[in-house]
């Protein structure tokens, strides 16, 4: 049976097997410490019996007025872990505290434009693209910013996808 629940400080040491996929964006251990810190409800881990971290989700909450949103800033499922659903309870979570407890708009993520399974995935989960970001990843790859409207946003505002993509340097929020 899978439990999902706060991630905590050992599992820093635990959960590196989860990071080894290569389309998981990897951080430095002070980036993950300040997450912890700062926005423990969007910090949980999957785990399986035996205390094996199946996957996790990172997020945050930012932004003002009607751009205040959750933001997903990394989900990953261990391989051996994939088609459970594990990635949608663990997204399912985190719109629900975006949604029910922060009273955001909408619910944002940024995928590189070449992993067309998440891109599927997140559809699937009512994602729309808002936007191009070019050369978003590592100044190399472009990534899409999709976004999820949320019960606040009652007209759908922060959906409507723009016209044009954009670079980096024209983001809101890091």
């Amino acid at each position: 049976m899978t439990t999902i629940r706060r991630f905590c400080c050992n599992d820093l040491l635990r959960f590196t097997s989860v990071n080894l996929d290569h389309l998981t964006e990897t951080f430095n251990m002070s980036f993950y410490m300040t997450y912890l810190a700062r926005w423990p409800d969007y910090f949980h881990v999957a785990e399986a019996p035996g205390n094996r971290i199946m996957g996790y989700i990172m997020g945050k909450v930012e932004g003002q007025g009607e751009c205040w949103h959750g933001h997903v800033t990394a989900v990953t499922v261990a391989p051996e872990y994939r088609r459970q659903q594990l990635a949608k309870k663990l997204m399912n979570l985190l719109e629900d505290i975006s949604d029910n407890i922060d009273k955001a708009y909408f619910v944002d993520l940024f995928v590189r434009a070449s992993n067309t399974p998440a891109i599927k995935m997140y559809e699937k989960l009512g994602y729309v693209i808002y936007r191009r970001v070019l050369r978003y990843y590592s100044g190399e790859e472009d990534g899409l910013d999709m976004r999820k409207a949320l019960s606040r946003d009652v007209e759908k505002k922060s959906i409507i996808p723009l016209k044009r993509p954009i670079t980096p340097d024209e983001l809101e929020y890091d």
